[in-house]
């Protein structure tokens, strides 16, 4: 389930790249990320009513809502910094380079969750670096 789950944040996310690269044409990209930010806050909360779990904000630990908050600051300057670069690059070159992300998280999770890394996602990350860089050159 969470194979279906993962594909379908990929395909919105390139939605919301090519919707965003149309809905920033002449308007200020902070600005455009504030209003995008306010679509995501009223769904997310329709969601959380829609199936019942407002209650469960009361069992969120002081450390759990840290990070929880400390992922919202990092989520927010990377949508500040997408949609400045769709504004002055082509998608086509910037989503690219934001899926790096994928290759910098491999390194975090390493890092900072002390995951084991295999050789597959050593060559794995090679290839998204090569393929990023085949891409936007």
């Amino acid at each position: 389930m969470w194979v279906l789950f993962a594909l379908l944040s990929a395909f919105f996310a390139a939605l919301t790249s090519i919707l965003a690269k149309i809905g920033i044409q002449n308007v200020n990209s902070n600005l455009a990320t504030a209003i995008r930010t306010v679509v995501v806050l009223i769904m997310s909360w329709f969601i959380v009513f829609l199936t019942g779990k407002q209650n469960d904000i009361a069992n969120i630990g002081h450390r759990n809502l840290i990070f929880l908050i400390l992922s919202g600051i990092a989520a927010g300057l990377s949508w500040l910094c997408y949609y400045r670069a769709l504004q002055i690059g082509e998608a086509s070159k910037v989503m690219p380079i934001d899926k790096l992300s994928l290759v910098f998280g491999i390194i975090m999770a390493f890092l900072i969750l002390k995951e084991s890394i295999s050789i597959k996602t050593i060559i794995g990350a090679v290839f998204i670096t090569a393929g990023t860089f085949v891409l936007i050159f």
